[in-house]
């Protein structure tokens, strides 16, 4: 049997499977009430699934050596199946069922996916894709979805990854090269310091997480967002999406745990350039999203700030190669800063941000109306926020702890208040 070996950063992702911890990430597609019935959408995946081999793999190997090989009984129907319920749910409703679809776990035994559909009150579908986070990471499910359920011609951004910039010409190639090691060395303890700081107070987000989780969404304007965020302080959508979210999380800590300036947050950064074929192949930068100041255009500035060292300086690109160069040092030397670096004092959530298709898309001609992103949480780490574009809309999804984080709809709208307070701040500047 031909096999596929998993990566190291696939590996690393099976690892951190626990009895508390699932290993999926989920979306969520939102389908007009002209949605496809299940018997027409098993036929469109299965038509569509050659473009997608690695979606009929299953996991083979030993423990210390797993791999990918093909499942040779693969059905369809096993992975494209009518939700749990009969009766057509409203959004409340809907975020309990996906919440109840999510906390199950994908069977091992079977390639790592499955949809389930769930009928929606007024008309429509939802379309609830689990996929293992060890067969892809944000980037690489949005080229799933592109390969096998948007309609031809739909059109999907593709990120591009940045390319370096290049380095100076050298006249002087001795004192060059001294003044070049006492850069990297100054920006080698800038980094260090950046990305191993510890949060000065333990994060509200900080407990032993049980099985049970709770989703919120949320959703607000790109374009208007973006061009906000740009006229306000030259800042970037990106910015904008930790801005809204330093908002939020502001409100909700304020009214829960009384004051605290600060937040530790990890961002994931991907490395993906466009042609690879690698599942996972991200890495992140950290920083402290301000919580002190009332102002959300003030909050805004703070971040942009911190942000644009982290890019100037190539932090997530210098983090890659820092794990990469400790694996082949000593793996345990690796293993002992992953575990560091997975501190609750090191970060307290997790914010990721992946384009998503730029125009609409439609399912068998069934326009797709929202698409939301959920990520797993973890040990000591009770929320998440993971955010999607669709169609010039950001989509946010949380999930929590429902027993260490309550309350989590009000901190998802949240994110929809503090994205209006910045648009109305840049159109009373115009």
């Amino acid at each position: 049997m031909e096999t596929v070996p998993l990566g190291p950063e696939d590996r690393a992702i099976l690892a951190l499977e626990s009895d508390t911890v699932v290993g999926h990430t989920c979306k969520v597609i939102l389908v007009d009430r002209r949605a496809p019935g299940l018997a027409e959408l098993r036929a469109a995946v299965a038509e569509r699934l050659g473009a997608v081999p690695a979606l009929t793999r299953r996991l083979a190997g030993p423990p210390d050596a797993p791999a990918w090989a093909q499942d040779d009984g693969f059905d369809v129907a096993r992975h494209v199946v009518p939700g749990p319920v009969e009766a057509p749910l409203d959004r409340h409703e809907l975020r309990a069922g996906v919440a109840r679809l999510f906390e199950q776990r994908l069977d091992r035994a079977h390639p790592l996916w499955r949809i389930d559909t769930l009928p929606l009150h007024g008309g429509g579908s939802a379309l609830v894709w689990r996929i293992h986070h060890a067969l892809a990471d944000g980037t690489t499910a949005m080229r799933y979805a592109r390969a096998l359920l948007w309609d031809a011609g739909d059109t999907q951004h593709v990120e591009r990854a940045s390319g370096s910039p290049p380095g100076a010409s050298r006249a002087h190639p001795a004192a060059e090269h001294a003044r070049d090691d006492a850069r990297r060395r100054a920006h080698l303890a800038g980094f260090l310091h950046r990305e191993f700081a510890r949060s000065r107070r333990r994060s509200p987000f900080d407990g032993r997480i049980g099985t049970s989780r709770r989703l919120a969404f949320a959703s607000v304007p790109l374009r208007e967002l973006h061009d906000a965020a740009n006229a306000l302080d030259g800042a970037t959508l990106n910015d904008a999406v930790l801005a809204c979210v330093a908002g939020a999380l502001r409100r909700w800590v304020e009214h829960h745990h009384g004051r605290l300036d600060a937040v530790r947050v990890k961002v994931p950064v991907s490395l993906h350039h466009e042609g690879d074929d690698a599942l996972n192949r991200d890495s992140f930068f950290s920083l402290e999203l301000p919580l002190a100041d009332p102002d959300a255009v003030e909050r805004l500035r703070s971040v942009h700030a911190a942000t644009t060292v982290r890019k100037a300086e190539h932090d997530a690109e210098r983090l890659e190669a820092l794990t990469r160069d400790l694996a082949r040092v000593s793996p345990h030397l690796k293993d002992f800063c992953e575990r560091i670096e997975r501190s609750p004092r090191r970060f307290a959530v997790n914010v990721s941000n992946v384009p998503g298709p730029r125009g609409p898309v439609t399912i068998l001609a069934a326009p797709v109306e929202a698409l939301y992103s959920i990520a797993e949480i973890g040990e000591h780490h009770a929320l998440r926020v993971a955010v999607v574009s669709l169609a010039g809309r950001l989509c946010f999804g949380f999930c929590a702890d429902p027993a260490i984080v309550d309350d989590l709809q009000a901190m998802a709208e949240g994110v929809e208040t503090e994205a209006g307070a910045l648009i109305a701040a840049a159109g009373a500047r115009a």
